[in-house]
């Protein structure tokens, strides 16, 4: 059962206070979350756990600086979580296009092979740069930061059908465009 805004946003200003035990709960409810975003970006399972770890120690330090007129509770921390997987990959210089490659393959990579998948890339980034800017939001907010269509829809103050909409024309969109 997913924990409501209000109860998360509860637990976070009595982190805030210095409250172990909702933090504790605040972690409880979304760590699963977190990880899940951050094991999208990495990868790789050990860096998605160090990432969280990180986050969470930011979050406890931070919890005070949050605002609610800026987003959810559950936006702020994954973005925090995000920021902090980005800032691992800048720190062992890894570009996160090459990521969706797994070690194991990449050995097995001939150099004209590695040329196919930057080509796989840049018409991915060309895909997504021709659609309607809210659809490429929507998109990347569901499929890189991991949030839901409803928490979509907080932080874009769009309703809920129109994000739905979005994204799945945004999809097709992508689909005939990869295609084509």
């Amino acid at each position: 059962m997913e924990t409501s805004q209000q109860q998360l946003l509860e637990w976070l200003y009595a982190t805030a206070n210095g409250n172990r035990s909702a933090f504790e709960k605040l972690y409880q409810a979304s760590s699963g979350k977190l990880f899940s975003v951050s094991l999208h970006l990495l990868r790789r399972h050990d860096w998605a756990e160090d990432v969280l770890q990180d986050a969470f120690v930011r979050i406890w330090h931070n919890a005070a600086d949050y605002h609610a007129e800026k987003g959810t509770v559950m936006t702020w921390m994954i973005s925090i979580t995000r920021y902090r997987a980005l800032d691992l990959l800048k720190s062992r210089r890894i570009k996160a296009e090459h990521l969706d490659v797994t070690e194991d393959l990449v050995a097995d990579i001939k150099p004209g092979e590695v040329l196919g998948l930057t080509r796989e890339k840049v018409k991915l980034d060309d895909c997504m740069e021709a659609l309607v800017p809210e659809q490429r939001q929507s998109i990347q907010l569901a499929y890189l930061n991991g949030l839901s269509h409803h928490e979509i829809t907080e932080h874009t103050g769009s309703p809920l059908g129109t994000v739905k909409s979005w994204i799945r024309r945004g999809l097709t969109q992508l689909k005939r465009c990869l295609e084509g």
